[in-house]
């Protein structure tokens, strides 16, 4: 079994000696180092590399959790790709070991915080969305009424020269409740005021 390291650092002017140093003793045979490397990227040059050259039974070697990935649901699936290529992971400032029952016991506990903040944000979305419709919009769109959409209808009739009466029959509503479309479409193009013409026979 091989222990390979990996150290990374968010910026070019970091210096990764101090991971390099710790890994070396912790009986690395070889540190990958990325430089200036966010990480929260999913793709990382020398991670990429060494992942390529690692080997069932090798052991990939951190000097900190944080420096594989920077949150719970990145890190996991990281050491959940280890895991399904017998690769086994060690974090030495955590003392966590894929190869312990200490540190699979660490990494249960860390998943099932990464699926609790999964099903939050799933239920904050739901109820951000209830909320949405509830005030008449949907997916951040204004909802449609049926009554929105006879409002408009009606001024179509009216603007092509229908009456309130004929207008009515073809929506299947009262004359009172065409008035009432006619003047909301009436205040809408006029918010000032109602002229009296604006829904004359």
């Amino acid at each position: 079994m091989a222990s390979l390291g990996y150290a990374r650092v968010s910026t070019v002017e970091q210096n990764a000696d101090l991971q390099t140093r710790a890994l070396k003793e912790a009986g690395c045979l070889k540190v990958y180092t990325d430089h200036g490397v966010s990480g929260t990227k999913a793709r990382r040059a020398q991670l990429d590399k060494l992942l390529e050259h690692a080997r069932a039974g090798d052991e990939l070697v951190v000097w900190k959790l944080d420096r594989l990935g920077r949150n719970t649901r990145q890190l996991l699936d990281l050491i959940d790709q280890l895991e399904s290529q017998n690769i086994h992971f060690r974090s030495l400032t955590e003392g966590i070991a894929t190869t312990g029952s200490m540190g699979k016991a660490m990494l249960t506990v860390m998943s099932a915080f990464a699926q609790l903040e999964r099903d939050q944000l799933a239920e904050r979305t739901k109820a951000g969305m209830a909320a949405a419709a509830a005030r008449g919009r949907k997916g951040g769109r204004p909802a449609v009424t049926p009554e929105a959409e006879k409002v408009r209808q009606a001024g179509q009739y009216r603007h092509a020269g229908l009456t309130p009466p004929e207008i009515a029959k073809l929506l299947g509503v009262s004359r009172a409740t065409v008035y009432r479309y006619l003047a909301l479409l009436a205040r809408e193009d006029n918010p000032g005021g109602l002229s009296p013409t604006a829904i004359t026979l």
